[in-house]
């Protein structure tokens, strides 16, 4: 179980907050050498994040992992060893980062992500994942790095933030859409080709609608799924909807395990990956055509 993200933006403002009542309090006068405006140490966003995390370690049988939403090094690191002493069993690193700065090349922002992970393996000793945008020129690349880097996990994928325009208000109108089964084809297509050649564990996430989503990642290779969308659309109880389709499924198939099937269909070590891949895409444009459009 995932808890939702504390963001680096928190951290930031209580310490901006707690430096500034703390500047209010100091010159006050002479004689409140020890004064410190009440409330100047508390950390309302953090402090309530790791109580939740605390109390529902507390509740729960299921390992429960705390997730850090963050796109720089720096302090905020010490909130994963806090996680760790309030119960996390793991630490997910939500790295959301979208480098606009045209100075900044692609190999600055591979290093940030492995900088990230060092700066969190370097406080804590319960597993780190990485939840990785799809975004890379080298996706398979940078996956190894944070393999070697000491990433007990990779998620994939993180959904960026894609605002839209209003042409009658003029307008940017930000927000965020839940996922659908379509967008599960994207990590679908990265898992089948990372099972198998990084140690690290492969979590997929986005587009799970259904057991049959559920099903497909794991039979691409991964070791775990994940979904809030279905949960927001359904409700907490529909988790077991979706282990009940699944059981439903291996029954039908003969399966007694998932690990009887789980990387069925990833791609085989050994193989040209990227004359495989192409080999997919022109097999599938000729079927397309053939059926709904005219030759090509």
């Amino acid at each position: 179980m995932v808890l939702y993200s504390l963001f680096e933006e928190q951290l930031n403002r209580t310490a901006e907050r707690n430096a500034r009542l703390a500047e209010a309090g100091s010159d006050s006068f002479a004689e409140a050498l020890s004064y410190f405006p009440a409330g100047a140490a508390e950390d309302h966003g953090p402090r309530q994040y790791l109580s939740l995390l605390e109390r529902t370690a507390q509740a729960v049988s299921v390992p429960v992992i705390g997730s850090l939403n963050a796109c720089t090094p720096g302090s905020w690191a010490r909130y994963a060893r806090s996680m760790q002493d309030c119960g996390a069993a793991a630490i997910e690193l939500n790295i959301y980062y979208l480098p606009g700065d045209s100075h900044i090349d692609g190999r600055g922002v591979e290093q940030r992500h492995v900088d990230i992970l060092a700066g969190v393996k370097d406080v804590v000793g319960v597993p780190v994942a990485v939840k990785l945008s799809p975004y890379f020129s080298a996706t398979a690349e940078m996956a190894r790095r944070l393999d070697l880097a000491g990433a007990d996990g990779l998620v994939l994928f993180n959904r960026f933030l894609q605002p839209d325009i209003d042409p009658e208000t003029l307008a940017v109108v930000s927000g965020m859409s839940l996922s659908t089964a379509t967008e599960a084809r994207l990590p679908l297509t990265w898992i089948t080709l990372l099972h198998g050649r990084i140690g690290a564990s492969l979590g997929a996430t986005t587009g799970v609608e259904s057991s049959t989503e559920l099903i497909k990642y794991l039979l691409a290779g991964a070791d775990v799924v994940m979904t809030a969308s279905a949960l927001l659309r359904h409700g907490p109880e529909y988790a077991a909807k979706l282990l009940e389709g699944l059981r439903d499924w291996m029954t039908r198939k003969g399966y007694s395990a998932v690990g009887d099937f789980r990387g069925l269909l990833a791609v085989p070590i050994g193989v040209d990956e990227a004359s495989r891949e192409r080999g997919d895409y022109v097999s599938a444009l000729r079927r397309a055509n053939s059926s709904d459009f005219e030759p090509w």
